[in-house]
């Protein structure tokens, strides 16, 4: 891969937008938001619950299960979803690899961030406590939750909830809600991972058109904070 080749992905991933049409009557509409907002509170809610649970309880895995369901469910019932475009060439194509890439780009940054971060005494719990759920239990349950978790926060927060927020900064809008959910762990860093991480989901949703971008680039970046974080900085 040239330098050239990556920075033309990249603008192409996060940028250029392709054309699409994604009206939806007023009514539509107007259920789309209702479904959201009601979602968006339950969600919230379940999310802060199920991460103040103790590490390697099982009621942790039965709730983030939940919680996705939750997501899933309202993204889904909010109204139409896409999967989107890529320019690939003089074509548009599913967009697979390069959101792969962008999110092993955004799990290095986030790792090197980390080991930085530990390294200050006042922050170093906030890491920890994060860790705890990676380390704790069985991992390749915890493996799946990721999986799953990130495709139902895709579906919800660049799906259903990014399309009811109109043409009106809808990356600014939607990002500042999945780090508002986020408030309700308690934990400063999964916060700001938030608000990081959906910036860059945000744009692809918007260049994209489609939910297909966001959620590889999701789970690509959780598999590989999952794998690669304990291994980094418990050794």
């Amino acid at each position: 891969m040239t330098v050239d080749w990556l920075r033309t992905a990249f603008h192409r991933a996060l940028i250029t937008r392709v054309p699409r049409d994604h009206t939806e009557p007023d009514r539509a509409f107007r259920r789309r938001r209702l479904v959201v907002a009601t979602t968006f509170l339950i969600g919230a809610g379940l999310l802060g619950v199920s991460l103040r649970v103790e590490p390697g309880d099982d009621r942790f895995y039965w709730l983030t299960a939940l919680l996705a369901l939750v997501w899933a469910v309202g993204g889904l019932l909010s109204g139409p979803l896409h999967l989107g475009y890529v320019q690939v060439g003089r074509r548009f194509r599913r967009p697979v690899l390069t959101p792969v890439v962008v999110g092993a780009t955004l799990a290095v940054v986030f790792v090197v961030g980390a080991l930085v971060i530990r390294a200050v005494p006042l922050l170093r719990g906030y890491v920890d406590d994060v860790l705890a759920y990676a380390t704790y239990g069985n991992l390749a349950v915890v493996v799946v939750i990721a999986v799953v978790n990130g495709v139902a926060e895709e579906l919800f927060f660049r799906g259903g909830l990014f399309a009811a927020i109109g043409r009106r900064s809808p990356v600014l809008i939607s990002t500042v809600a999945y780090a508002l959910a986020t408030v309700a762990t308690g934990n400063l860093m999964l916060v700001f991972a938030a608000a990081v991480v959906g910036v860059v989901l945000g744009l692809q949703r918007r260049a994209s058109g489609g939910i297909l971008a966001p959620v590889i680039t999701h789970v690509t970046w959780s598999l590989l904070m999952l794998l690669l974080l304990p291994v980094l900085l418990l050794r």
